[in-house]
């Protein structure tokens, strides 16, 4: 018997909801668990508390689509001001605006989370069998030359003159249409994002989802989660309603993301018996350059990245411990013409006579690999507010201007005439003989936007319950019945996109629970 969607109009009252597994969030993580749940027969129920959105629904325009697909409408930061926090509130999570990169999990990443934080059952031996069927399950194949837009040739042919290594990346795509609204939501649904795979796939074996549901708190009996009370948001006022809900299961899981599943956990007054809870927190900053070109660019159209720069993906160090460069990945950027309006620096006639020039406009986009010793964490106030604090340590520094010194000898490798950083001094470079301008970025709070795209840890894996807050079978500290699956359960970052190992993290998990459950 196929599931079926709760939304907000459909509920009439109150009510309790029983199960064999309750998980919350529908995203990379919560998607691919309770897929793997249901075909061993589990009864399974997903918790969302954003809206249910089929591709249907989706217009391909800017506002409307952030307020359906983006947390916040992509307007919430860090506690400075400085990074742009970007993750879902959807049924599909953040997998419906993403980019489709699905890189498997480098092995030198899965060793050093064996080998220095004690992860174990996650070795490239472990998650090897996952691949293959991810890989059909999301049509994952190295972008093809038609997908490469104006910008990614460009990359491209740069890469090669510099003699670095490059490579195209793997998407999840199928009959895509090159319309360049992916961070939007693909009307077409090509994109391979979870709305379209393993959510129909779980509820044709009998999955529920409960869309704007907002999970409230755990109850508690002895070590295990009795039951989890939630709340029904009421959509078009933003507020809850007076429909609750009481989620009975043998096994709960958290599936809520790099930023969400610990703040829901510290929001339950956790904090205490697991200090590790909020900590650790990678955020994969993201350091972006405006580069102008004499030939059209129109970075909106057709896919994002279609070939990645990864000769820098690993930071390299002297044998004394000092930097010399690397520690990220570049892609060509890609924005809709809005979101390049707000995120060009300056205002007033300037601005104008930039945005005059935006189909000369591309530019390229890097994803920092988390300094380990410099990350940030996630708390929440008395009332519940939740506050990012990721301060910028002397290593991250480092990486951030090399980072955007690669990104300036790409762009005039490629052609550009001239690059804008987005900094709020709004520097200017004009040549490369005028690239020292970068040592004197000062990456001070606010002086330069960026995103966070990729959040991980919170609810970090390891054995020590006073540094981590699960075990390697992604079960929390303490509690018999709870697991965490998703992005937060990760020690350090991934160094590239999360979205593949957060799918064969929770395929681990799957494993986990259902050995538990024997």
């Amino acid at each position: 018997m196929s599931g079926r969607v709760y939304e907000w109009k459909n509920l009439g009252g109150s009510r309790s909801i029983k199960a064999d597994v309750v998980i919350v969030g529908t995203g990379c993580g919560g998607a691919t668990l309770a897929y793997e749940l249901s075909k061993n027969g589990k009864k399974v129920v997903m918790i969302e508390e954003g809206g249910y959105y089929h591709t249907g629904t989706f217009d391909n325009h800017e506002l409307n689509m952030a307020g359906k697909v983006s947390a916040e409408r992509n307007m919430a930061t860090d506690a400075t001001g400085t990074i742009n926090l970007v993750y879902g509130k959807n049924v599909g999570g953040a997998s419906v605006h993403y980019w489709a990169d699905s890189y498997r999990t480098p092995d030198d990443r899965l060793n050093l989370w064996k080998e220095i934080y004690g992860v174990q059952s996650h070795s490239p031996e472990d998650l090897n069998s996952y691949w293959k069927e991810l890989d059909e399950t999301l049509n994952v194949h190295p972008a093809k030359e038609e997908y490469y837009n104006k910008m990614n040739q460009l990359v491209r042919k740069a890469c090669k003159s510099l003699n670095w290594k490059g490579n195209p990346v793997p998407q999840a795509r199928k009959n895509c249409q090159k319309s360049g609204h992916c961070m939007q939501g693909c009307m077409y649904g090509a994109k391979q994002s979870q709305l379209v795979t393993h959510i129909p796939k779980a509820m044709s074996l009998g999955a529920d989802i409960y869309a704007d549901c907002k999970a409230v708190r755990f109850e508690l009996k002895g070590d295990q989660v009795e039951f989890l009370e939630a709340v029904m948001i009421d959509r078009p006022s933003g507020k809850e309603s007076n429909i609750t809900l009481k989620f009975e299961a043998p096994v709960f899981a958290i599936a809520a993301g790099g930023f969400g599943s610990s703040t829901f956990l510290l929001r339950n007054g956790w904090k205490k018996k697991l200090p590790a809870l909020g900590e650790h927190l990678a955020i994969n900053p993201s350091p972006f350059v405006h580069a102008f070109y004499d030939e059209p660019i129109i970075q909106w159209r057709n896919i994002p990245s279609a070939f990645g720069v990864e000769e820098f993906r690993l930071a390299r160090f002297k044998e004394d411990g000092n930097y010399i460069e690397g520690g990220f990945l570049i892609m060509a950027n890609q924005l809709q013409p809005g979101s390049l309006a707000a995120l060009i620096p300056g205002f007033g006639v300037e601005h104008r006579e930039i945005m005059k020039q935006l189909p000369h406009l591309g530019g390229t986009i890097g994803w920092i690999d988390d300094v380990p010793s410099e990350l940030g964490n996630i708390s929440v106030s008395s009332f519940g507010k939740r506050t990012v604090t990721y301060n910028f340590g002397k290593l991250t520094k480092e990486f951030l201007k090399d980072c955007i010194r690669k990104q300036v000898q790409l762009n005039f490798s490629a052609g550009a005439k001239w690059i804008l950083l987005p900094d709020l001094k709004r520097t200017k470079i004009f040549s490369e003989k005028e690239i020292d301008k970068i040592n004197s970025l000062e990456l001070s709070p606010a002086s330069m936007m960026m995103a966070a795209p990729h959040p991980a840890g919170g609810c970090r894996m390891g054995q020590d319950p006073s540094r981590s807050v699960v075990d390697w079978k992604h079960r929390v500290h303490g509690l018999k019945n709870l697991y965490v699956s998703d992005s937060s359960v990760f020690p350090t970052g991934v160094s590239v996109d999360p979205s593949y190992t957060i799918m064969a993290f929770s395929k681990q998990a799957a494993k986990f629970i259902l050995e538990d459950s024997e």
